[in-house]
């Protein structure tokens, strides 16, 4: 995760594909963190950029410094973080985790809709196809999770779809900040921008601040290695990729939660999440297919 971004080849991309799958992977790990966590949904969201703000400054200090003040990019990158990260912990509080994961995985469309219109990358109608297959996939894959009744389903999965929008805007203006700065530098200034809005959101929403138990604290730095290793992979690819393409491939995920519930936790895989996790890596494989038949 060193150089800016670059023209990219056959090898180059493959490259960037494979580094943005794992760091898929390795995101998909979020949701048990943040159970694990013992503080407040907000409060938890602070911990995790606190944690990976020293990594990254190391990180963005051998590769080429801070070089300033950060970018607008970077600051917008923080702003839209860190309401993606609380509105999302708190719609998973008041829904169902099927409803926030069907939800936030609308994220591919709205990535989509924004470059189609305001940055006119035009896609492909197969690019189309891919995406609703893979959007389709995921929420079939949530729709067979059972979980309890919701406190506040309505407000909890009007939060998760505010989610997708965020973390869509997120996306994006990580996407234009890789095309003239490091990945490390780029995430370095958005986690210190986006900690500090995290934490007055907690302080007056009155969350418990500090993890209750070593666990909790466990957590939360595993959180920031997550963060660092899983974010930092995907704003890097992101730099090679075209940014419809890197959000249809983040849809890895849900797939990736599926399997580690099943290793894990014995969370058994039922013939509709079965038939889900296929149709949704179908859909990310249709979807890097398309989008290097455009590039080509």
């Amino acid at each position: 995760m060193t150089d800016a971004t670059a023209s990219p080849n056959a090898a180059s991309r493959a490259q960037a594909l494979a580094v943005l799958v794992m760091g898929a992977c390795i995101i998909g790990l979020a949701a048990i963190l943040v159970r694990l966590s013992d503080a407040g949904p907000t409060a938890t969201g602070v911990w995790r950029l606190v944690f990976a703000a020293p990594l990254l400054a190391i990180m963005a200090a051998r590769t080429g410094g801070f070089g300033g003040a950060p970018s607008k990019w970077a600051l917008l990158a923080g702003l839209f973080f860190a309401l993606d990260l609380g509105f999302w912990h708190y719609g998973i509080q008041y829904t169902s985790v099927a409803n926030a994961t069907v939800l936030t995985n609308l994220t591919p469309v709205v990535v989509t809709a924004v470059a189609w219109v305001f940055l006119r990358q035009r896609p492909r109608p197969l690019f189309l196809v891919a995406v609703a297959a893979a959007v389709a996939g995921a929420s079939m894959m949530a729709i067979e999770k059972t979980g309890g009744t919701p406190r506040n389903q309505p407000l909890g999965d009007t939060l998760s779809l505010i989610t997708a929008v965020w973390y869509a805007l997120y996306f994006l203006t990580m996407a234009e900040g890789r095309k003239r700065e490091t990945a490390s530098r780029l995430m370095f200034w958005a986690s210190v921008t986006g900690a500090p809005l995290l934490l007055a959101a907690a302080v007056l929403l009155g969350e418990r601040l500090v993890p209750a138990t070593p666990r909790g604290w466990a957590a939360c730095v595993g959180l920031g290695l997550m963060h660092v290793a899983g974010q930092g992979s995907i704003a890097w690819a992101m730099g090679r990729l075209p940014t419809p393409t890197a959000s249809v491939v983040v849809l890895v995920q849900p797939v990736v939660a599926a399997i580690l519930g099943y290793v894990l936790f014995a969370e058994a895989i039922g013939p509709l999440q079965g038939l889900g996790a296929a149709i949704a890596l179908a859909g990310i494989v249709l979807g890097q297919w398309a989008s290097r038949k455009t590039a080509s």
